[in-house]
């Protein structure tokens, strides 16, 4: 259970931050960046819940989305460096991978299939879920790139779930811009 009775500690005041191991690192460090991003994710698909009133079924999926979100920061957060820890670390599972990709399946069912880019926007509901994506695929950028790292190990299940939840958010704004009806199609060259 997380008990946080004082929010100011005055331990970062010199520039870094401690993982969930008790590790120190400098706040611009590559796992910090990466799980700060996915919390950044996690702040937007907030927003996003906001406009949901005629979507239930999509906010509870995204009310299941932003509990992950924690999840995977608290993956990001807590190195695997093989070291027995006091605890057993939180991690992303295979069956919240599964669970993200039937969601999108059930949601894409309703749309047609696209036949041009579309731009963000329409709804603010789809708005701010293009948003979540962008966002979501950076963080995924940062992971690949921590991951990439020899020193550093990041499960396979934490990549996997980030790259299916920028695919969830695209499908998702579709769904609320009138099951993609409402999408605005990028016309090429319409400004030349």
């Amino acid at each position: 259970m997380v008990k946080l009775n004082k929010i100011y500690t005055r331990t970062g005041d010199k520039g870094t931050t401690m993982l969930g191991n008790g590790e120190r690192r400098v706040k611009h460090d590559l796992r910090v960046d990466a799980y700060g991003t996915v919390d950044e994710t996690n702040a937007i698909v907030g927003l996003a819940r906001l406009h949901m009133a005629d979507f239930a079924q999509l906010d509870d999926m995204l009310s299941d989305i932003q509990n992950d979100l924690f999840d995977l920061g608290a993956d990001l957060s807590t190195p695997d460096t093989g070291e027995t820890l006091s605890y057993e670390p939180l991690r992303i599972v295979a069956s919240q991978v599964e669970r993200l990709e039937q969601q999108i399946d059930r949601l894409n069912a309703d749309l047609e299939p696209l036949k041009s880019f579309i731009l963000p926007g329409g709804s603010a509901a789809s708005a701010y879920l293009h948003h979540a994506r962008t966002v979501s695929r950076r963080a995924e950028r940062l992971i690949t790139a921590l991951a990439a790292l020899e020193e550093e190990n990041i499960s396979p299940q934490a990549i996997q779930y980030t790259n299916r939840l920028s695919d969830f958010f695209f499908v998702a704004a579709r769904w609320t811009n009138d099951k993609g009806r409402e999408d605005i199609l990028w016309v090429p060259g319409k400004t030349r």
